[in-house]
């Protein structure tokens, strides 16, 4: 028997605005609006594929190192360029640009400053031998 990934949790100052930001970068974790989320909230989060949940719990300490964990994007419309571009657009910033050409992947920070990367784009499978 194994276990099955229920929910990612990410520490937060600010829960309400960490949820409603990272709504706008991620197209398949929504807002539930059942949540009735506020903005002084201790617990806000986005709902995602196969009842999976993107949460955010307030903390009262700032985040002050390199997340041992991070989320990797990979644009499902766009090129790994633009995407980047999206999100900084979106008020991210870029912590390390490792991209080479057509590879590799960018290293952003989100407006709390917890790190995510920025693959290239989605290729779906094209083997259909299981």
């Amino acid at each position: 028997m194994a276990s099955r990934a229920s929910n990612f949790c990410i520490d937060a100052a600010d829960p309400y605005a960490q949820t409603m930001w990272w709504a706008q970068v991620l197209e398949d974790f929504t807002v539930d609006d059942s949540w009735e989320m506020k903005p002084d909230d201790e617990e806000c989060g986005l709902t995602g594929p196969d009842d999976r949940y993107l949460l955010f719990l307030r903390v009262p300490e700032p985040k002050t190192v390199k997340n041992r964990m991070h989320i990797c994007l990979r644009p499902t419309d766009r090129s790994r360029d633009e995407e980047i571009d999206r999100v900084l657009g979106l008020g991210a910033t870029l912590v390390n640009d490792l991209r080479k050409g057509d590879r590799g992947w960018a290293v952003l920070a989100d407006p709390e400053g917890n790190e995510f990367c920025v693959l290239t784009p989605y290729q779906p499978s094209t083997d259909t031998a299981g």
